[in-house]
């Protein structure tokens, strides 16, 4: 039986053709992400900022009463809720400041959560009230922290990892990738302002492991061809390295997409974020590897000869000693 490919063996893609073209469009993708993060910000979620989540779905309803509830709510006398309405058009969640003193004193937050939660069920009879999280302004401020230097820390070590295992030039290429695929990651969540917690870290940090697993095996591959092909142009040699990875690099992808779709389309409210962030991280990932990550070394000066070993003058003496004193075939 013929098996099925969906790369054939002899493809011959000319990737490096448009490397200009697809760098600017990714560096005006970067610029417009930081943008979007800059003016308007990201959701962050109670684990960043503090506070309390209540979240309500609205049986029965076709839309939640936004205005409605936050006029409700703000009668309480806890303050200005932030509501916003997440996976279908009757959830919402409540986001409400701790009360003065609920670090100390827990029972103030499950106080004020328990007369909101009365208040909504009395207002709305088909209200079903979901999950409540409370995090106190000291945890979220820990968290915060803590998230971006696990983030930052990550796209260090990856960086140093393949300085080590290449040379510098690719360890830049795969440090820029990473930029790339986490602020292009981070445009989609200011721009779409969906809930900014610790599971979006956690897509963030899956997403640099698996951006870096797919830059290394571009790399290892322009790493032996360069050593087999010393006279190639070194657009050539990349885009033969590309093609020859493509076929592992397209169905390791599409066999995380089929899984992440499904749990994207079906799977549960509460991984929405994750999956969306992992999702949009495989397609810019595997773009990265192909039109970021090889591209730039070009940019930074690599040719097919760069890694050759140079011999020295005493290497030089000691052979052209050794041919001299070799016997002539006859």
């Amino acid at each position: 039986m013929k098996l099925l490919k969906l790369i054939p063996d002899n493809t011959n893609i000319h990737f490096l053709k448009w490397r200009v073209p697809f760098y600017v469009v990714s560096l005006l993708l970067i610029v417009a992400s930081i943008g979007l993060v800059a003016t308007k910000g990201l959701n962050l979620g109670v684990d960043f900022v503090g506070g309390q989540v209540i979240r309500v779905t609205f049986e029965g309803s076709a839309d939640a009463p936004v205005a409605q509830l936050r006029e409700e709510v703000d009668k309480l006398g806890y303050g200005e809720p932030i509501i916003q309405r997440f996976g279908q058009a009757n959830e919402i969640s409540i986001r409400m400041k701790l009360p003065a003193g609920a670090d100390k004193n827990p029972k103030l937050a499950n106080a004020m959560a328990s007369t909101i939660k009365t208040d909504i069920v009395k207002n709305h009879p088909g209200a079903k009230i979901g999950s409540v999280d409370s995090v106190s302004g000291k945890v979220s401020g820990e968290l915060g922290r803590s998230a971006m230097l696990a983030l930052g820390l990550a796209a260090i070590a990856v960086a140093i990892y393949i300085w080590v295992r290449f040379e510098w030039q690719f360890g830049v290429g795969a440090l820029f990738s990473l930029v790339h695929d986490v602020t292009l990651t981070l445009g989609l969540f200011a721009l779409t302002q969906m809930e900014f917690d610790l599971n979006i870290v956690a897509a963030l940090l899956t997403l640099i492991g698996y951006s870096l697993n797919d830059t290394i095996v571009v790399y290892d591959r322009i790493r032996e061809n360069l050593k087999k092909y010393r006279k190639m142009p070194m657009p050539e040699l990349l885009d033969l390295s590309v093609n020859e990875t493509l076929a592992r690099t397209i169905v390791t992808s599409l066999s995380m997409l089929i899984t992440l779709l499904a749990l994207l389309l079906l799977g549960p409210d509460v991984i929405f974020g994750f999956t969306a962030a992992i999702v949009l991280g495989i397609f810019v990932g595997t773009y990265s590897s192909i039109y970021m990550a090889a591209p730039i070394l070009i940019w930074l000066g690599v040719k097919p000869d760069s890694f050759v070993t140079t011999e020295s003058a005493i290497d030089r003496q000691d052979r052209l000693a050794r041919e001299a004193g070799t016997p002539r075939k006859s």
